[in-house]
């Protein structure tokens, strides 16, 4: 690609971008053209848990969504504790075109709409990063009125994860299935 002299840095990103083509390559999408197609990236904890979803493994698949899979948390340290997975996954949400990063965010909030109505939640807390798993994935967290003192107010990492309770298949089932019908009442699920 070349600049020409006068051109912004907007529109030079733009002239890019429209010249870019997409490849998909160990389950992340790259620009191609800006990486080497024979460097084979590293698989994250995400893109275990998207490929066991696809293959029905994962026990906490909530639901398949339009831009990938509604999944429990393995810990769940405040009930209800969720998280969105793209499928196929990406490095962040910038990685998304237009169109899958609106219905990426649409399936984040039906999602959050869901555990409001199901589980008596006052509020939903969304969270991206990233840092520690460098795939995109969205919690999904619901937060009550009767969460002790302190931790009322705090973000979510500010629980001891360590004491929280695994997710339960048996214990949680029907917290799934009234979430499972909740997301397709709400026109979230993929057919």
């Amino acid at each position: 690609m070349s600049i020409r002299a006068g051109c912004g840095p907007g529109r030079a990103a733009r002239s890019l971008t429209t010249r870019i083509r997409w490849s998909v390559s160990s389950g992340f999408v790259y620009p191609r053209g800006v990486r080497n197609e024979s460097r084979i990236e590293p698989e994250t904890a995400i893109h275990a848990q998207v490929i066991a979803a696809r293959e029905g493994r994962d026990p906490r698949v909530i639901a398949r969504l339009f831009s990938g899979w509604a999944v429990f948390g393995e810990k769940q340290f405040l009930r209800g504790y969720a998280l969105l997975l793209p499928d196929p996954v990406v490095p962040s949400l910038n990685a998304l075109g237009a169109k899958e990063r609106s219905a990426f965010l649409l399936d984040m909030s039906r999602l959050g709409d869901a555990l409001l109505k199901v589980t008596g939640a006052i509020r939903i807390n969304y969270a991206i990063y990233g840092n520690i798993e460098p795939a995109l994935h969205a919690h999904v967290i619901p937060r009550y009125a009767d969460e002790p003192g302190a931790l009322a107010t705090a973000h979510p990492w500010a629980y001891d994860w360590s004491v929280a309770p695994r997710f339960d298949a048996a214990r949680d089932a029907t917290l799934l299935q009234a979430l499972r019908a909740g997301l397709m009442r709400l026109g979230a699920g993929a057919a």
